[in-house]
């Protein structure tokens, strides 16, 4: 697959813990591995990766949705390499040291696993279509988005493994859902759905099943790929994640001022007016 901006390639041919579709502008990244119900993987982490470098560097890919096979999101990581931790008496991710670091050197503060995703072009949408624990909930956290599957069992999973909080959870839970509930899940590691936390501020949608999170996800998906500017798109969600940063709520106005009279400048903006004038559905 050959990156349509800069001629760059992604051989699918070795991705055996991930798959990639592509329909129009939305990008589905699949962890594959459903035989272990898509449990986390250092090779599955390199090539989650590389993908994520490649879709964001494809100027016809404007939103990417991040599944798993069914029946699961990911389960976390992989029983068979936690066990490696044990008898190394160490972590080791299993990343290999050339892995690509996509969004890297955006803002110092998002260049981690998973954080990252702040830093990237295009949204990055969680459909957790099945249970998912530890590591893989991590990931969800990171995406700007998520829709879940009502029944499906989420955990953080850490503390029953004897383990403190992982990926940053500690500090983009309690963002996400406040203090108190952050504290529950992360100091007990209980089973929860998305049933029950509906209304936390976790999800952006609950549905009946897998599928049906998935069907959501691609409905956002498909609006944010044609309804919004491509421009207008990455500039707000970069502008969300920044101002998470400091608590000054002039420099976030000023900042939007400034981002403002930019994007008055571009045909996208004036595509956007004419539309309007038009009475007709933009065409970014």
């Amino acid at each position: 697959m050959t990156d349509a901006g800069t001629g760059a390639t992604l051989d699918e041919s070795v991705l055996t813990a991930t798959r990639i579709e592509i329909d129009g502008a939305v990008a589905t990244v699949w962890l594959h591995r459903p035989h272990r119900h898509n449990a986390w993987t250092g090779r599955m982490h390199g090539e989650y990766r590389r993908i994520l470098a490649h879709l964001d560097a494809r100027p016809d890919v404007r939103v990417v949705v991040v599944t798993g096979t069914p029946p699961a999101f990911c389960v976390g990581g992989d029983a068979d390499a936690l066990q490696g931790h044990v008898e190394r008496g160490a972590y080791d991710g299993g990343v290999a040291d050339d892995v690509p670091l996509p969004g890297y050197g955006v803002r110092s503060e998002w260049d981690a696993d998973f954080a990252f995703q702040f830093a990237l072009r295009v949204p990055v949408i969680a459909a957790v279509n099945g249970a998912t624990a530890g590591v893989g909930l991590a990931l969800a956290m990171f995406c700007d988005l998520r829709y879940g599957a009502a029944n499906a069992k989420c955990t953080t999973a850490a503390p029953k493994l004897g383990l403190p909080a992982e990926y940053g959870m500690s500090w983009q839970l309690p963002r996400l859902v406040g203090v108190t509930r952050a504290a529950d899940l992360l100091l007990t590691g209980r089973v929860f759905t998305p049933a029950a936390t509906e209304s936390w501020g976790l999800w952006n949608g609950v549905a009946a099943d897998g599928e049906d999170a998935l069907a959501m996800a691609y409905e956002t998906a498909r609006h944010l790929a044609t309804g919004v500017g491509p421009h207008a798109l990455a500039v707000t969600k970069r502008q969300i994640h920044a101002d998470l940063l400091h608590h000054d709520p002039a420099a976030s106005i000023r900042e939007a001022q400034r981002l403002l009279a930019e994007a008055m400048t571009t045909e996208e903006y004036r595509e956007g007016v004419a539309a309007l004038r038009a009475k007709r559905p933009p065409r970014f």
